[in-house]
């Protein structure tokens, strides 16, 4: 029996992807907006590809903010971009 895969939808560029390609970026109880590596902490998340490309369109056309259903600061922003460059740099 095949195992279904977990499909996520990114934030960004709207592909469905394997959850498991995907970065989550989450809104925790405290409202503090993190990326989360794991994938299972508790919190509201957001899929996102793991390219600047798809965050640059997520934060554009607000699709992050959507999803987390909150406003983003501007240094969440820049610690974000900066966390996906490291996750790509790997």
């Amino acid at each position: 029996m095949n195992k279904k895969i977990p499909m996520r939808q990114c934030v960004g560029c709207g592909e469905m992807k394997n959850k498991k390609e995907m970065l989550r970026v989450i809104k925790t109880s405290e409202e503090e907006i993190l990326l989360d590596t794991t994938g299972k902490k508790n919190g509201r998340g957001a899929y996102i590809c793991p390219n600047g490309e798809c965050l640059k369109k997520a934060i554009k056309s607000k699709g992050l903010e959507r999803s987390l259903k909150t406003a983003i600061p501007q240094e969440v922003i820049e610690n974000l971009t900066k966390e996906m460059e490291n996750i790509a740099a790997r």
